[in-house]
């Protein structure tokens, strides 16, 4: 029973690090969309939001099991791993959302908000899911 109880105990370390990572994924994108993200999606039902921060979460995800998997069961470079890593992945997200916005013409935030479905928020969020695998494959 003790094995059960310290298993459930890492787990749920590890899922409060992914859920604060994910907060802060949610805010990040909150803050390249005009308006509130909130609002584009659960109101107005607007697919081009949904899908980026879909990417986000989806890319956090990857990079903490990678984090997890890669601790070798040493649960304190296991959770130290998942925050550091994915801090580092949603910084490079938004790197690279930047400089899409910068190299691409329009303004990507603009687009985001777009009632209509747009191409270039597919090329947004492959590029999220792209900078999860990336920062997985680096930890393992």
């Amino acid at each position: 029973m003790t094995n059960l109880a310290t298993d459930l105990l890492v787990t749920l370390a590890y899922g409060v690090v992914g859920v604060l990572l994910m907060g802060v994924g949610y805010v990040l994108v909150d803050l390249a969309t005009p308006g509130r993200l909130r609002e584009l999606i659960w109101t107005d039902r607007n697919q081009n939001a949904a899908l980026l921060l879909a990417s986000n979460l989806a890319s956090v995800g990857i990079i903490v099991v990678a984090a997890i998997v890669a601790s070798a069961d040493d649960f304190v470079l296991g959770i130290v791993g998942a925050a550091a890593y994915g801090v580092l992945g949603l910084v490079i997200m938004a790197a690279s959302f930047l400089l899409l916005d910068i190299i691409t013409p329009g303004k990507l935030g603009q687009i985001l908000v777009d009632p209509q479905p747009h191409p270039a928020v597919w090329v947004s969020a492959v590029i999220h899911l792209a900078t999860g695998a990336v920062i997985a494959a680096a930890i393992s």
